[in-house]
């Protein structure tokens, strides 16, 4: 299937009808793929001048930066030389080889697009892995994910506009334009991309089992490139930094991102939706000879909690077998996640074979005073068979020395006043400095989904003499799901101060000032509060903002006190 195209060939559109799947070298050290439908030529670095049937004769990179590879800001990979590793009746497999690794574009005679996996040789420890399209605005001129479906932002907007930070601007009416806004959680897309009224450009994930870390992971989609107006469609598949605390992980020889679907088509979202769920239908992919990614097998399991309530909707996770290693940081194996059914069982298909750490935690609704972790090493995944754990024990606090709960334990900042999705940059300076939260009569939405300027929100309560007198310790738990530096906050009871949290004391995730308002990096502290620092009557629980920076702070979870 090597074909060697004239020069006429391949700056005229489109290979002739009946060509298929083709890698030809153009001797200028560049390469043209593609089939019948589409070509793309591909240099050292960049692949551009892409040709598609859709519409005869466009370049649909023009004059953008085209398709390229590379990790940890622009360390782009160089690709040396390529070839055709591997074909079947009606595809061929063309790797392009580097000194880290090789970048593999899967290409079928009639399929509009390609399958794209990228196998390590030597990458080093890395925070950010990614491909991505910069293609021509004249052509896509929207961005859509599951959360978002707009156009991208004019470029003429950018000239009158403040850059305020990195790549976020506002706007002389006081709004901003960032491509933080297009962030969303990996785990909880369908498909997204960048399309106009005749092309669409589209990422198609049937797996994210090569993603790292837990339900939480989240990262950057589509944006418009403020610098040049390029239409931005990334595939960022190993992010622990751009909403996590920033940790480089260790990456084995051999290991596979992929393979997803670079899906073309006329931009019809409908038409994307379709062609999603027939790739789902198809993972794990037969043509993929990869011996290692054919060997799978399953885990199931029931969660019930030690105080004998069914862990129903819990977050569960297949991590790394060391459950010292927090899971936001976890990178460097294959990774999956899931919830447990109203019965408290969760399965796991089509896992890679090897060991994993089984990790559980409360997603709210019914566990949403449970603010333990269950964890287990050692679940091993066999090839063809699926292993049964059993009924799993959960050690969790008992719930009837409650005293009072502010906001859901589950590790994010929904269901407070701002929390939750959409993104968008700012949102934090629409919190009170000053806030006051009676237990009984105030609800989680009056609490805001971070604190940021100097003040004190006071939480209200009442305690009976009788109740004092017949607990001992009481124990508050303070649960944040991010925090950006430099805010400084003190923690208090009834005027007594019981910690000070700030930037000498805890490492910053980028989440908040960066459009976030769900997570960022989980924190979770517990005070012990003897009997004699609590009174009859009214109590309080404050928290004073004594560091203000902007858009930076806490972002918060929950709140508990309880009796010991």
């Amino acid at each position: 299937m090597r074909i060697q195209l004239s020069l006429c060939s391949l700056f005229g559109s489109l290979v002739a009808a009946g060509t298929g799947p083709f890698l030809s070298e153009v001797g200028d050290g560049s390469w043209v793929i593609g089939n019948d439908i589409w070509n793309v030529t591909q240099g050292s670095v960049y692949a551009t001048k892409l040709f598609w049937e859709g519409v005869p004769g466009a370049d649909l990179v023009g004059s953008a930066v085209g398709h390229y590879i590379g990790y940890d800001g622009e360390a782009n990979l160089k690709f040396t030389n390529a070839s055709i590793v591997a074909k079947g009746t009606h595809h061929i497999d063309v790797a392009f080889h580097s000194s880290l690794g090789d970048l593999h574009w899967v290409i079928f005679d009639d399929l509009s697009g390609a399958y794209q996996y990228f196998v390590n040789s030597a990458l080093p420890d890395l925070s950010i892995l990614r491909t991505l399209w910069r293609l021509s605005p004249d052509y896509f001129t929207h961005g859509r994910t599951h959360l978002k479906d707009e156009a991208l932002p004019d470029f003429s907007l950018y000239k009158d506009s403040v850059k305020v930070q990195d790549e976020t601007w506002q706007l002389a009416d006081g709004s901003y334009i960032t491509k933080y806004d297009w962030s969303n959680a990996v785990r909880d897309r369908d498909f997204y991309g960048v399309y106009g009224s005749e092309a669409g450009s589209w990422w198609i994930h049937p797996s994210t089992e090569y993603y790292n870390s837990d339900h939480y992971s989240q990262t950057l989609t589509v944006h418009r490139e403020s610098s040049t107006g390029d239409a931005v469609q990334l595939n960022v598949v190993q992010d622990t930094s751009h909403f996590r605390v920033g940790q480089k992980t260790t990456q084995p020889a051999g290991k596979v991102w992929g393979p997803w679907l670079w899906y073309l088509n006329n931009g019809s979202i409908a038409d994307v939706q379709q062609k999603r769920q027939e790739e789902l239908k198809h993972f794990p992919y037969n043509w993929f000879s990869n011996t290692a990614y054919k060997s799978r097998g399953g885990v199931q399991g029931t969660l019930r909690l030690s105080d004998g309530r069914i862990a129903s909707n819990a977050a569960v996770y297949l991590g790394d077998t060391d459950t010292t290693i927090r899971p936001s940081i976890q990178g460097s194996n294959y990774y999956y996640t899931t919830y447990t059914n109203d019965k408290g069982r969760f399965s796991f298909d089509d896992v890679r074979t090897g060991s994993y750490g089984l990790y559980a935690s409360s997603n709210g609704g019914k566990l949403a005073d449970v603010y333990t972790n269950f964890t287990q090493s050692g679940v091993k995944i066999t090839k063809d068979k699926t292993l049964n754990l059993g009924q799993l024990s959960w050690e969790v606090s008992d719930v009837s020395k409650r005293i009072w709960q502010v906001g859901a334990f589950d590790k994010t900042a929904r269901g407070f006043k701002n929390g939750g999705a959409p993104y968008q940059h700012g949102v934090t300076e629409e919190s009170p400095a000053n806030l006051t939260f009676v237990v009984g009569e105030s609800k989680d939405a009056d609490w805001y989904y971070a604190s940021s300027a100097i003040g004190t929100w006071t939480i209200e309560f009442q305690l009976s003499a009788e109740e004092i007198a017949a607990n001992n310790t009481a124990l508050l738990s303070v649960s944040f799901a991010g925090y950006s530096q430099s805010g400084a906050l003190d923690i208090s009871v009834n005027g007594d101060v019981y910690g000070s949290l700030s930037k000498d004391t805890l490492t910053s995730d980028p989440a908040l000032y960066r459009s976030g308002k769900t997570s960022g990096e989980w924190r979770f502290f517990q005070y012990e509060v003897k009997p004699e620092a609590l009174k009859t009557g009214l109590n309080t629980v404050e928290f004073t903002t004594t560091r203000y920076t902007l858009w930076r702070g806490f972002l918060w979870d929950s709140v508990i006190f309880e009796w010991q």
